[in-house]
């Protein structure tokens, strides 16, 4: 198939989200259509909650009363799904799913990505985006959750620590 698999949002009758999920989990398997629905998630946030001095975490929901598919759309995949117990269709307009977009995934964290980078603390570097482009610099530390190095530049005979994205610089040879 040509097509790629995109991310679906279903709308199901709140409190079943678990069981939407695990059901369309389950007919994908039985009629052999993994090829086609090949991941179902349920956006969880860890909460912690403080109540009488003791603190108490749980898993919630982010969005109630929605199921995440990751899908190639085809008639048959979209009937299994619009046809499980407790869904009430597909988000989109009329009767078309529309995909959710890249930028959405990626703000949901819905698909983790391993993210390798070829530089350390201590490592020198190159600037290869951005206004401070061309420049070299030291790299004094790494954000993996933000994507972000602290590196420092010498500028005009000084030294001038910036924040970059991962994608703005690269090792220097």
């Amino acid at each position: 198939m040509a097509e790629e698999a995109k991310w679906y949002v279903v709308h199901t009758y709140s409190g079943y989200e678990n069981a939407v999920a695990d059901t369309v989990v389950k007919a994908a398997e039985n009629r052999g259509m993994t090829d086609l629905i090949q991941e179902v998630n349920i956006p969880m946030e860890t909460v912690t909650e403080i109540e009488d001095g003791v603190s108490k975490t749980y898993e919630r929901k982010v969005f109630p009363g929605y199921v995440l598919v990751k899908m190639i759309l085809t008639d048959e995949s979209w009937h299994l799904v619009r046809n499980v117990r407790g869904c009430t269709g597909f988000v989109g307009s009329g009767n078309k799913a529309i995909p959710l977009s890249d930028a959405e995934i990626a703000s949901l964290g819905v698909e983790k990505h391993d993210l390798r980078v070829d530089f350390e603390v201590g490592s020198r570097i190159r600037v290869a985006d951005g206004p401070l482009e061309g420049f070299f610099g030291q790299v004094e530390e790494i954000d993996m959750d933000k994507q972000m190095v602290r590196v420092v530049v010498s500028m005009f005979g000084r030294e001038t620590p910036v924040e970059l994205d991962f994608d703005q610089i690269e090792a220097a040879d």
